[in-house]
C-alpha cells in the first residue's frame, strides 16, 4: 500500500492538560511524540447504527429497524441493536460517509459467513468519481489466503477472532465515502466501525491510495509489478503479498526494483532478495529448527506460512508485508515498482 492483550482489567484514567500552547495543532494524526498537544479536532466515529457520524448520533437504530434486534430485545435501544449490516450476494453497501475536512485514523472490521477475498473495500476522497482505494477486504488486512494470522505492525493489526484493525492515516479535505461490496454467492454480515477526526488538513498532506494485483501463475523468469503507472509526486508506504510457491526449493531470490521520476533500463533502488525486503535474511529460515519462521514486527513481517497437509493442501503459501513508514520512498514525478 500497500499493507498485544491484557488478561487483567486496569481502569486508566490519564488527563492531558496545558495552560499554554505556542502554536496551534490540528490533531490529524497523534503519536507518543505528539499525542500531550491540545487540539480543536472533533472525534468523530462511524459504524451501522450511525453511518455519517454525527454528533449525539451513536446508538439510535430502533429494534424493529436492528440488525441484532432478537438478541437485543430485552436491552431495547441503545445496545447493540443494530452492530452489523447485511450485504447481499452481488450488492454493493455505504458503510459510511464523512463531509468535512479531517482524517480516517482507525478502522476495525469482522465479518460471519464472508469471503475475505470476494468482498472489495472502496473509499473515495473528496468529489472522485473512481476510488483511491480499492482492494480486497482480506488482503487490505494481510489476510488474503482467507485464514486467520495474527498481525502486529504499527500500520495493520490482525487480532484473534480475525478482528481485522488499519491504522494508516487518511486525510480528506472535502469528504470521504466508504463502500463494501460483496461479490460472493452467500449474504455476508459486516460488523464495522471507523474512527475519525474533523480537522483542517495540511496543504502538503497527501491521500492515501491503495491498489490489488494478481498473477496466477506468473510466467516462468517474469517479474511481478507490484505498481506502475503513478504520476504525480507522493511517497510509497509499503505493500503486502500473498505469495504461492509451486515447486520445489528456495522461491524468493528475486530483487525488488523502484523505477523513479524518469528511471528507463535501471532503477533507482535495487534491493538484494525477497527475504532481504522484508526485512529477514537467509530464506527466512530457523536456523535451529530448519524450518521457516513466522514473524510480525512494527514494520515487517513473514505472518503466515501455509504447509501442505498430506492431504487436500498442496504446495505453500506465505503472507509477508513491509511498511515504509520511518523510510518512505519518495517520488516526484512518477513510480513503478517490481520484485
Amino acid at each position: 500500500m500497500i499493507k498485544i492483550s491484557a488478561g487483567i482489567l486496569v481502569a486508566l484514567f490519564i488527563s492531558l492538560l496545558s495552560l499554554a500552547q505556542s502554536e496551534p495543532y490540528n490533531g490529524l494524526s497523534a503519536d507518543l511524540n505528539n499525542l500531550y498537544r491540545l487540539s480543536d479536532a472533533k472525534s468523530r466515529s462511524i459504524s451501522p447504527e450511525n453511518i455519517t457520524g454525527e454528533k449525539g448520533k451513536g446508538g439510535m437504530v430502533t429494534l424493529e429497524n436492528g440488525s441484532a434486534a432478537g438478541p437485543a430485545r430485552e436491552l431495547g435501544n441503545g445496545w447493540k441493536v443494530n452492530p452489523f449490516t447485511v450485504i447481499k450476494p452481488g450488492e454493493s453497501a455505504v458503510l459510511g460517509e464523512i463531509t468535512g475536512s479531517g482524517a480516517i485514523q482507525h478502522i476495525w472490521m469482522a465479518t460471519i459467513g464472508g469471503v475475505w477475498r470476494y468482498m472489495i473495500i472502496r473509499i473515495y476522497w473528496d468529489d472522485e468519481k473512481n476510488p483511491s482505494i480499492e482492494v480486497p477486504m482480506g488482503d487490505f488486512f494481510c489476510s488474503g489466503w482467507g485464514q486467520y494470522s495474527q498481525v502486529s505492525s504499527l500500520a495493520v493489526c490482525v487480532n484473534p477472532g480475525s478482528g481485522f484493525n488499519s491504522y494508516w492515516p487518511m486525510p480528506f479535505r472535502k469528504k470521504a465515502r466508504i463502500v463494501m461490496e460483496n461479490l460472493n454467492t452467500k449474504p455476508l454480515s459486516l460488523y464495522y466501525q471507523v474512527d475519525y477526526t474533523l480537522t483542517s488538513v495540511p496543504g502538503d498532506a497527501a491521500y492515501f491510495h491503495a491498489q490489488f494485483r494478481r498473477v496466477n501463475p506468473l510466467p516462468y523468469k517474469q517479474v511481478y509489478t507490484l505498481i506502475d503507472s503513478i504520476k504525480g509526486k507522493g511517497h510509497y508506504v509499503g505493500a503486502y503479498m500473498a505469495w504461492g510457491v509451486n515447486n520445489n526449493r528456495w522461491w524468493g531470490e528475486g530483487e525488488i526494483k523502484f523505477y523513479m521520476d524518469g528511471d528507463k533500463e535501471y532503477p533507482t533502488i535495487n534491493g538484494t532478495g525477497t527475504e532481504d525486503y522484508f526485512c529477514g535474511s537467509h530464506n527466512f529460515e530457523n536456523p535451529n529448527t530448519k524450518q521457516y519462521q513466522e514473524f510480525t514486527t512494527p514494520y515487517s513481517g513473514l505472518h503466515q506460512v501455509i504447509k501442505p497437509d498430506g492431504l487436500y493442501e498442496a504446495q505453500q503459501r506465505f503472507g509477508m508485508y513491509r511498511w515504509h513508514l520511518r523510510d518512505p520512498i519518495r517520488f516526484e514525478k512518477d513510480l513503478k515498482v517490481t520484485i
